[in-house]
């Protein structure tokens, strides 16, 4: 895999990195940990520019995130759901994948869509939730454009920092995004307490 996307995108540039962002929102067993790490490197390097890399990263991003959203609006829950039973093997997502992101959804609402985009393993799927539930598109497109900024940018900025090492960033991820979930969780839930509490009626 590594091999791969070092291939693709030293023979397309930015559009490598475009490319490859898009296809690991369809397929997430494409990895973004690698993709925007090496971008980072390839800046290190002086062979890529910070601003067009982020654009390209960010932009393929959201244009992968569409087919999830609309495929979302046009099965519904219950059809989603036979599908990730019948096709979810082949692309590593399953039911129980499907369900974890509709109760975040469910739980937090529109805001799962900018925090889930900052966590591995969900940060593809939450868009199918948001089509399930017909969250407006504009809000949709602004919360996913946000969270994917501040994912981009932290994974080329560790690749920079790691230079030639950058592949270290998927390997040490998977802690820290546990600790990353449990913020976002706590912050979440913080968040929905101080809302009802202003909300309530005062006696």
């Amino acid at each position: 895999m590594q091999e791969w996307i070092t291939g693709l995108m030293t023979s397309l540039g930015y559009g490598g990195i475009f490319l490859l962002m898009f296809l690991e929102n369809l397929f997430p067993p494409i990895p973004s940990e690698l993709i925007m790490p090496l971008a980072g490197f390839t800046i290190f390097q002086g062979k890529m520019e910070w601003g067009p890399a982020l654009v390209a990263g960010i932009s393929g991003t959201l244009l992968g995130a569409f087919p999830w959203y609309y495929g979302g609006v046009w099965l519904g829950e219950v059809r989603l759901k036979h599908w990730a039973d019948q096709y979810g093997k082949w692309i590593s997502v399953s039911r129980a994948d499907v369900e974890r992101t509709l109760i975040w959804f469910r739980r937090y609402g529109s805001l799962t869509v900018f925090f889930g985009r900052l966590v591995p393993g969900i940060r593809t799927l939450i868009s199918a939730p948001a089509g399930v539930n017909r969250m407006a598109l504009l809000p949709f497109v602004l919360y996913s454009t946000l969270g994917t900024a501040l994912w981009t940018a932290f994974l080329t900025g560790a690749g920079y920092v790691l230079g030639s090492r950058y592949e270290l960033v998927d390997e040490y991820l998977g802690p820290v995004s546990k600790l990353v979930l449990l913020g976002i969780l706590a912050s979440l839930g913080g968040f929905l307490l101080l809302r009802h509490w202003f909300q309530a009626p005062k006696q």
